[in-house]
Formats: C-alpha cells, sequence, structure tokens
C-alpha cells in the first residue's frame, strides 16, 4: 500500500502479468475463465461512512467470496494496526482471517479493494496456483483479481494529488488499466463508468493503449506499416539463414529442419501464450488456449 509515497507507474512488470494471464487460462480453463464474464458490480461491494464497520465489511467480503463462487469458504474481517493494507491466513479452511489495516475505518470506500485481493490469495491457494517468489506472486495476485473481474476495484482505490497519494497492491496504475483493458477486450465491458477516481481513469485509458498495441504486432494483419516492413526484412533474413533471433515485436522464426517449412512463433494478444505458424502468407489461426481468432500475414 503507497500511502502519501510516490507512486510507481509505467509498466515494470508487465512480463510477469502476462504469464499470469496465460497462467490463469492453462489452469482454469478457457470455459472457466469465461465464466467470470460479469465483473463486480459497483452497487454490490459499495461501503459508505454511514454503514456498521464490521457488518459491512463481512457483507462486502462475502460478495466477493460469491463471485470467485466458494461457496465453502468462510471470511472473517477484522481491523488492526500494520504496514501493509491487508493480510490473510491461508489455511485449509473453511475459515480464512483476513485483517484489513486501521486506516479502513476511515476509508470505507476502498474496503472491496482490499478485500478484493486477499479473497483472491484464497481463491489461487485452493486452486494451487501460486508464481515462485513473494513479489511475483503478489503480481500474479493482483492479475487474477482484475482479469477474473473484481480488480478493477484496486484501480479505483488509486488517487493521487499534489499533497497525498493512495494505491493499493504491486501493479502499478498503468498495468492494473492493462490488465482491465485486456480483459473488456475479451469480455466485451466497458469498465470506463465504474470509476470515481480520476486518476483511474486515466490510467486505465493508458492501459487500453498498451493492450491495443498487442493487437497491433506483427505477423497479425493489423500491424502497422513500419511493423509489417520490419517483419518483412526479418522473414528475408530468416529465409536465407534458416532461423533468427526473437526480434523487438516479440515474433521468432525457426527451421525445424533444413528441408522443412519456415516457422514464426510469437505471442497470442489475448492470453499470451506462444503460437506457432507456417511462415507462408495470409491465413486464420485460432490460439488452443483462449480460442481466440487471429488474422495473420505471416
Amino acid at each position: 500500500m503507497a500511502n502519501d509515497r510516490p507512486v510507481e507507474h509505467g509498466y515494470p512488470h508487465l512480463e510477469t502479468v502476462r504469464a499470469a494471464v496465460t497462467a490463469l487460462y492453462k489452469r482454469l480453463s478457457y470455459d472457466t475463465v469465461h465464466s467470470f464474464d460479469t465483473s463486480v458490480a459497483p452497487a454490490d461491494v459499495a461501503f459508505g461512512d454511514e454503514d456498521d464497520l464490521h457488518l459491512g465489511a463481512q457483507r462486502v467480503a462475502r460478495e466477493l467470496v460469491r463471485h470467485l463462487r466458494l461457496p465453502d469458504a468462510r471470511v472473517i474481517v477484522s481491523f488492526r494496526e500494520m504496514e501493509h493494507a491487508a493480510f490473510v491466513e491461508l489455511t485449509a479452511g473453511p475459515e480464512y482471517f483476513i485483517e484489513l489495516n486501521d486506516r479502513f475505518r476511515r476509508h470505507r470506500r476502498d474496503v472491496g479493494a482490499a478485500l478484493a485481493h486477499e479473497v483472491m490469495h484464497v481463491y489461487l491457494h485452493r486452486l494451487g496456483l501460486t508464481f515462485p517468489g513473494t513479489r511475483a506472486n503478489e503480481i500474479l495476485t493482483d492479475t487474477a483479481t482484475t482479469y477474473l473481474g473484481a480488480g478493477w476495484l484496486l484501480l479505483d482505490a488509486y488517487r493521487e494529488d499534489g499533497a497525498s497519494s493512495q494505491k493499493l497492491g504491486y501493479l502499478t496504475p498503468e498495468e492494473f488499466g492493462y490488465v482491465l483493458a485486456k480483459r473488456a477486450l475479451a469480455f466485451g465491458e466497458a469498465p470506463e463508468t465504474w470509476f470515481t477516481s480520476p486518476q483511474a481513469y486515466t490510467a486505465y485509458t493508458r492501459g487500453l493503449a498498451q493492450a491495443r498495441r498487442d493487437e497491433r504486432q506483427p505477423p497479425l494483419t493489423a500491424a502497422g506499416w513500419a511493423g509489417r516492413r520490419r517483419y518483412a526484412k526479418d522473414r528475408r533474413y530468416a529465409l536465407d539463414h534458416g532461423s533468427g533471433p526473437r526480434t523487438e515485436g516479440s515474433y521468432s522464426f525457426s527451421r525445424p529442419d533444413a528441408a522443412g517449412p519456415l516457422r514464426v512463433s510469437f505471442p497470442c494478444p489475448t492470453c499470451h501464450q506462444r503460437i506457432r505458424l507456417p511462415a507462408r502468407g495470409r491465413l486464420r489461426a485460432r490460439c488452443a488456449l483462449c480460442h481466440a481468432l487471429l488474422d495473420c500475414d505471416t
């Protein structure tokens, strides 16, 4: 939790974020990921100053448990002074104890954001999905929270002005915006209207622009003129030499044997699973992991 401290910006964790999206599709399957096609509604997690502190926190926690379909998990919420925003004790269940920072007694509209991250820890724990190292695992948790429909709360908790700042989670605001935009593009949502924080809206639009760039990388036909020209040059080199190093655009060429056809490998713009196709011109491919249909000019 960055509270009145400088907020990191940009995309320093983008590689781990993309790996987390791939891991979700691999562990959950396309059908399960798409069963989360509706995000948590703002009205369902609203928590005002007039609400009872503990009853309100328990109500929001139950809504997040319901959203993640953890019917046999009971979350008990308490408050105490601590350095971090929240803490969850991961046990065998069915009861899980979540402690929230005492500051949320006064900032109740952000209780849902803190609980969303901690309830996702429970979900991933029960799923058995982890990344090595604390930071990578926290990035996985933020990414999963956002991609499965509750992480817009974490982005909306980001506020920054000349006198103060607040940000929850390990992703930067732009990275939260990026994952939220990836979800919006995959599920046809429009989360722009949910934000109460103008800084969150700005971060989302920047993340959306980054997500759109993923859809315009060669060999996808939506790539711009400069990308197509660079790709054609790299393909000619690979045809002459049999293979080539991975390029700036993240595609790479290979030829399994001297007599075989040249193939190109590139990340799916939706789930980032690498796809291998013959380098033979225009074709349409379907990602086996996320079922995205891709128009390519290989």
